[in-house]
């Protein structure tokens, strides 16, 4: 080939345009809090974009309402809770959960540290505010059987997320029901006041939590992007548990008024043990075990948040295809 065909060649390939990186949304579980800082430590690090992702992140407003919008499209990844995402693929929602990153439950009873409730002897005679319907309120009887404790042994309260935690914080209930990571801390944000949780895992009742789900449609149609997505995501979880404060510090870099420094800390400290089921193996970040799914599967069936028809398959509410090797 000659000198000035290969200087033409070089030429048109200077000229061309670079690749444009995929456009991809994620959509949280709920407000922006700790637990989400490694999406915005591997945004602000580059993960995303050495694995050609133009990454949004959003929030959500729920892990049921985020699942809806990854089904219907709008939504390309949802963080969400699993066990709200297996309700749904059981109901014939087109999603599967394709990482899952919480693999010890971050559900707690929990109230002001200075109450001094620190075992579920302790809850006697006291106030429990709880959300009917949402999964903590599902298993917490499982709790309370596990635990030797009646219903009957402590005064409950309803009320929607928001009121649940103003009963606490005004003193209307001595708990609620709640994540180690997130409600701890917004009590903690409102008042400066400690919060001691009474962890439901600690007692042996333990199933998966938070993840990343995708709809199946879209799976066969970009395996390639989600697995980038994945490797992106692997990494960025990675990092933020070597440096805690940076990954909290990235989440009020893109959104200032996302919460306190000191509590977006906090709250991703607490978040990092929970990648671990109890007594299992250290694993790949996202990827979990046959026995942890079924067990969690397992769980729901028993504790009636989902029928024993949609619990005997659990192997088809997960994947781990798609992750790094």
């Amino acid at each position: 080939m000659s000198r000035s065909i290969v200087l033409a060649v070089l030429s048109l390939l200077a000229a061309s345009p670079a690749f444009a990186a995929d456009k991809v949304t994620l959509m949280l579980n709920w407000y922006v809090y700790g637990e989400h800082a490694p999406f915005f430590l591997g945004k602000q690090l580059g993960f995303y974009k050495k694995e050609g992702i133009d990454l949004r992140i959003e929030e959500g407003r729920g892990s049921a309402i985020t699942t809806q919008a990854v089904a219907a499209g709008t939504a390309d990844f949802g963080y969400v809770d699993i066990p709200t995402m297996i309700k749904a693929a059981s109901m014939g929602a087109p999603v599967i959960a394709i990482g899952v990153a919480l693999q010890t439950s971050p559900m707690a009873a929990m109230g002001f540290a200075s109450k001094n409730i620190r075992t579920p002897a302790d809850i006697k005679g006291k106030i429990v505010a709880v959300s009917p319907g949402d999964s903590m309120s599902q298993i917490w009887p499982l709790f309370l059987k596990k635990v030797g404790l009646r219903q009957s042994a402590f005064k409950t309260v309803s009320g929607n997320a928001t009121t649940k935690l103003d009963a606490v914080i005004n003193g209307r209930a001595d708990l609620l029901l709640g994540y180690v990571m997130d409600q701890s801390m917004r009590i903690k944000d409102a008042t400066g006041k400690s919060v001691y949780p009474i962890k439901f895992a600690d007692y042996g009742i333990n199933l998966v939590s938070s993840g990343v789900i995708a709809r199946k449609a879209f799976l066969k149609k970009h395996p390639g992007l989600a697995r980038r997505f994945l490797a992106a995501t692997v990494m960025s979880i990675k990092a933020a548990v070597k440096s805690p404060a940076a990954a909290a510090d990235a989440i009020l870099k893109a959104m200032p008024k996302a919460g306190h420094r000191a509590t977006l800390r906090e709250g991703f400290k607490l978040t990092i043990p929970l990648y671990k089921a109890p007594g299992a193996k250290k694993l790949t970040p996202l990827r979990v075990s046959a026995s942890t799914m079924d067990d969690s599967v397992n769980l729901l069936v028993k504790s009636g948040f989902m029928g024993a028809a949609a619990g005997k398959n659990p192997h088809a509410y997960y994947t781990n295809a798609y992750l790094p090797k």
